[in-house]
């Protein structure tokens, strides 16, 4: 799963399109300002977010997100929804 595309949005949202041809908007205001995200304190530093090659969100300073987390969170999917394995680990537990 990859992001393809990454927009900024008000209150440390990001508008996500990703490799499946699924979009939609994730929340990370829960993030800014503790720890990495204190930098998005500063509002262009939120603003910056590329996508890098490997298809995550990347900031100035090395901030970036993992695409499978932000993909979970922008659709409600549960873990074993997107890695089938996990629910064949779990159900065999």
């Amino acid at each position: 799963m990859k992001i393809i595309d990454a927009k900024p949005l008000v209150n440390f949202h990001l508008e996500l399109l990703f490799d499946n041809g699924e979009s939609g908007t994730v929340d990370l205001s829960s993030l800014a300002g503790h720890g990495v995200f204190e930098a998005w304190n500063m509002p262009e530093s939120f603003q910056s977010v590329a996508v890098t090659d490997e298809g995550a969100v990347r900031w100035p300073g090395d901030i970036d997100l993992c695409p499978d987390s932000l993909y979970l969170q922008m659709t409600g999917k549960r873990p074993d929804e997107l890695f089938p394995a996990l629910h064949n680990r779990m159900s065999h537990a």
